[in-house]
Protein backbone atom coordinates (compact mmCIF):
# COMPACT_ATOMS: atom_id res chain seq x y z
CA UNK A 1 0.00 0.00 0.00
CA UNK A 2 1.08 3.57 -0.51
CA UNK A 3 2.19 5.65 2.41
CA UNK A 4 2.72 9.38 2.79
CA UNK A 5 5.79 11.17 4.05
CA UNK A 6 5.10 14.27 6.09
CA UNK A 7 7.76 16.95 6.15
CA UNK A 8 7.90 19.38 9.04
CA UNK A 9 9.08 22.72 7.73
CA UNK A 10 10.58 25.00 10.38
CA UNK A 11 7.92 27.42 11.61
CA UNK A 12 5.46 26.14 9.02
CA UNK A 13 2.61 23.68 8.89
CA UNK A 14 3.29 20.12 7.83
CA UNK A 15 2.45 18.93 4.36
CA UNK A 16 2.11 15.56 2.73
CA UNK A 17 3.97 14.04 -0.18
CA UNK A 18 2.93 10.72 -1.72
CA UNK A 19 5.53 7.98 -1.38
CA UNK A 20 5.78 4.36 -2.38
CA UNK A 21 7.47 1.61 -0.39
CA UNK A 22 11.25 1.96 -0.53
CA UNK A 23 12.64 -1.09 -2.33
CA UNK A 24 15.58 -2.89 -0.78
CA UNK A 25 18.79 -1.86 -2.55
CA UNK A 26 19.70 -5.53 -2.76
CA UNK A 27 16.48 -6.35 -4.62
CA UNK A 28 17.82 -4.21 -7.46
CA UNK A 29 20.56 -5.52 -9.68
CA UNK A 30 23.80 -3.66 -8.98
CA UNK A 31 26.07 -2.25 -11.62
CA UNK A 32 28.35 -5.26 -11.53
CA UNK A 33 25.84 -7.82 -12.76
CA UNK A 34 25.58 -6.54 -16.33
CA UNK A 35 21.95 -5.41 -16.31
CA UNK A 36 22.51 -1.85 -15.14
CA UNK A 37 26.27 -1.53 -15.37
CA UNK A 38 28.55 -0.44 -18.14
CA UNK A 39 26.86 -0.45 -21.50
CA UNK A 40 27.83 0.64 -24.96
CA UNK A 41 27.98 4.36 -25.60
CA UNK A 42 24.45 5.69 -25.69
CA UNK A 43 23.13 3.02 -23.28
CA UNK A 44 21.27 3.88 -20.08
CA UNK A 45 24.38 3.80 -17.89
CA UNK A 46 26.14 6.16 -20.28
CA UNK A 47 23.15 8.52 -20.38
CA UNK A 48 22.85 8.49 -16.60
CA UNK A 49 26.55 9.26 -16.19
CA UNK A 50 26.73 12.21 -18.53
CA UNK A 51 23.23 13.65 -18.46
CA UNK A 52 21.43 15.20 -15.57
CA UNK A 53 21.16 18.28 -13.46
CA UNK A 54 21.35 18.83 -9.76
CA UNK A 55 18.72 20.35 -7.48
CA UNK A 56 19.97 23.90 -8.05
CA UNK A 57 19.72 23.59 -11.83
CA UNK A 58 23.35 23.15 -12.87
CA UNK A 59 25.28 20.16 -14.17
CA UNK A 60 25.33 17.24 -11.75
CA UNK A 61 28.69 16.90 -10.01
CA UNK A 62 30.45 13.74 -8.90
CA UNK A 63 29.41 12.53 -5.46
CA UNK A 64 32.20 10.03 -4.65
CA UNK A 65 34.22 7.84 -7.01
CA UNK A 66 36.14 5.99 -4.28
CA UNK A 67 33.93 5.21 -1.29
CA UNK A 68 35.98 4.77 1.85
CA UNK A 69 39.09 3.97 -0.19
CA UNK A 70 37.41 0.85 -1.60
CA UNK A 71 37.88 1.79 -5.24
CA UNK A 72 34.10 1.54 -5.69
CA UNK A 73 32.10 4.52 -6.89
CA UNK A 74 28.80 5.41 -5.32
CA UNK A 75 25.47 5.66 -7.11
CA UNK A 76 23.10 3.14 -8.63
CA UNK A 77 25.50 2.80 -11.56
CA UNK A 78 28.58 2.70 -9.29
CA UNK A 79 30.15 5.48 -11.33
CA UNK A 80 30.45 8.06 -8.55
CA UNK A 81 27.36 9.98 -9.66
CA UNK A 82 23.91 10.18 -8.06
CA UNK A 83 22.43 9.84 -11.53
CA UNK A 84 19.29 7.82 -12.07
CA UNK A 85 17.30 6.03 -14.73
CA UNK A 86 14.35 3.75 -15.31
CA UNK A 87 16.09 0.81 -13.65
CA UNK A 88 16.78 2.79 -10.47
CA UNK A 89 13.48 2.18 -8.73
CA UNK A 90 14.85 3.41 -5.41
CA UNK A 91 16.03 6.78 -6.79
CA UNK A 92 19.56 6.79 -5.35
CA UNK A 93 19.83 10.52 -5.94
CA UNK A 94 20.88 12.22 -2.68
CA UNK A 95 24.61 12.71 -2.17
CA UNK A 96 25.14 12.47 1.59
CA UNK A 97 27.91 12.21 4.14
CA UNK A 98 26.74 9.42 6.41
CA UNK A 99 27.07 9.52 10.18
CA UNK A 100 27.17 6.71 12.71
CA UNK A 101 23.83 7.97 14.01
CA UNK A 102 22.24 7.73 10.58
CA UNK A 103 23.72 4.28 9.93
CA UNK A 104 22.27 3.04 13.21
CA UNK A 105 18.88 4.49 12.25
CA UNK A 106 19.03 2.91 8.79
CA UNK A 107 19.87 -0.46 10.31
CA UNK A 108 16.99 -0.11 12.75
CA UNK A 109 14.48 0.46 9.94
CA UNK A 110 15.73 -2.56 8.01
CA UNK A 111 18.37 -1.14 5.68
CA UNK A 112 21.83 -2.20 6.84
CA UNK A 113 24.30 0.06 5.09
CA UNK A 114 27.27 -0.89 7.27
CA UNK A 115 27.83 -4.49 6.16
CA UNK A 116 29.83 -4.95 2.93
CA UNK A 117 28.19 -6.92 0.14
CA UNK A 118 30.87 -7.50 -2.53
CA UNK A 119 28.46 -9.29 -4.84
CA UNK A 120 26.65 -5.97 -5.27
CA UNK A 121 29.83 -3.85 -5.34
CA UNK A 122 28.77 -2.43 -1.98
CA UNK A 123 31.74 -1.68 0.30
CA UNK A 124 29.79 -1.08 3.51
CA UNK A 125 29.67 2.40 4.98
CA UNK A 126 31.11 4.02 8.08
CA UNK A 127 30.70 7.51 9.49
CA UNK A 128 32.18 10.11 7.15
CA UNK A 129 31.72 8.11 3.95
CA UNK A 130 30.00 9.76 0.97
CA UNK A 131 27.13 7.84 -0.64
CA UNK A 132 24.15 8.25 -2.96
CA UNK A 133 21.15 7.62 -0.73
CA UNK A 134 17.57 6.86 -1.77
CA UNK A 135 15.53 10.06 -1.78
CA UNK A 136 12.72 8.47 0.22
CA UNK A 137 15.15 7.08 2.78
CA UNK A 138 16.57 10.56 3.30
CA UNK A 139 13.04 11.91 3.72
CA UNK A 140 12.26 9.18 6.23
CA UNK A 141 15.42 10.00 8.17
CA UNK A 142 14.57 13.69 8.08
CA UNK A 143 11.22 13.05 9.71
CA UNK A 144 13.00 11.08 12.44
CA UNK A 145 15.60 13.78 12.98
CA UNK A 146 18.38 11.53 11.64
CA UNK A 147 18.94 12.91 8.14
CA UNK A 148 22.60 13.15 7.14
CA UNK A 149 24.13 16.26 5.64
CA UNK A 150 24.23 16.43 1.84
CA UNK A 151 25.83 18.06 -1.17
CA UNK A 152 23.33 20.02 -3.27
CA UNK A 153 25.48 20.16 -6.38
CA UNK A 154 25.92 16.38 -6.42
CA UNK A 155 22.25 15.63 -5.62
CA UNK A 156 20.15 14.81 -8.69
CA UNK A 157 17.18 17.00 -9.53
CA UNK A 158 14.83 13.99 -9.30
CA UNK A 159 15.19 14.33 -5.53
CA UNK A 160 12.86 17.33 -5.72
CA UNK A 161 10.00 14.94 -6.49
CA UNK A 162 10.37 13.72 -2.91
CA UNK A 163 11.89 16.56 -0.88
CA UNK A 164 11.53 20.36 -1.33
CA UNK A 165 14.69 22.35 -2.04
CA UNK A 166 14.03 24.46 1.06
CA UNK A 167 14.43 21.36 3.21
CA UNK A 168 17.53 20.14 1.38
CA UNK A 169 19.23 23.50 1.81
CA UNK A 170 18.94 23.26 5.59
CA UNK A 171 21.20 20.19 5.48
CA UNK A 172 23.62 21.29 2.76
CA UNK A 173 27.36 20.99 3.31
CA UNK A 174 27.93 23.10 0.20
CA UNK A 175 25.21 25.62 1.01
CA UNK A 176 27.31 28.77 0.72
CA UNK A 177 28.86 27.72 -2.58
CA UNK A 178 25.49 26.64 -3.95
CA UNK A 179 23.94 29.96 -2.98
CA UNK A 180 26.61 31.81 -4.96
CA UNK A 181 25.89 29.60 -7.97
CA UNK A 182 22.14 30.18 -7.66
CA UNK A 183 22.64 33.92 -7.27
CA UNK A 184 24.73 34.00 -10.45
CA UNK A 185 22.06 31.98 -12.27
CA UNK A 186 19.43 34.49 -11.17
CA UNK A 187 21.58 37.36 -12.43
CA UNK A 188 21.91 35.65 -15.81
CA UNK A 189 18.15 34.99 -15.94
CA UNK A 190 17.42 38.66 -15.19
CA UNK A 191 19.77 39.74 -17.98
CA UNK A 192 18.08 37.34 -20.38
CA UNK A 193 14.63 38.62 -19.38
CA UNK A 194 15.77 42.19 -20.04
CA UNK A 195 17.10 41.23 -23.46
CA UNK A 196 13.86 39.46 -24.35
CA UNK A 197 11.81 42.46 -23.24
CA UNK A 198 14.03 44.78 -25.27
CA UNK A 199 13.75 42.60 -28.37
CA UNK A 200 9.97 42.40 -27.93
CA UNK A 201 9.69 46.19 -27.58
CA UNK A 202 11.83 46.79 -30.68
CA UNK A 203 9.76 44.28 -32.64
CA UNK A 204 6.54 46.01 -31.63
CA UNK A 205 7.92 49.38 -32.71
CA UNK A 206 8.35 48.11 -36.27
CA UNK A 207 4.77 46.86 -36.56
Amino acid sequence: SHTAIAFVLPRRATFQLPATRIPSPWSLRAASDGESGEEDEGGEASRARYRGYNVIGTELQCCCSDVGGSGIGTGFYRNGMCSTGDQDLGRHTVCVEVTDEFLAFSRRVGNDLSTPMPEYMFPGLKGGDIWCLCAQRWAQAYNEGKAPKLFLQATHEKTLEYVPLEILRTHALDGDESKLVMDELNVQRDKLDELLKKDSAESDSFQ
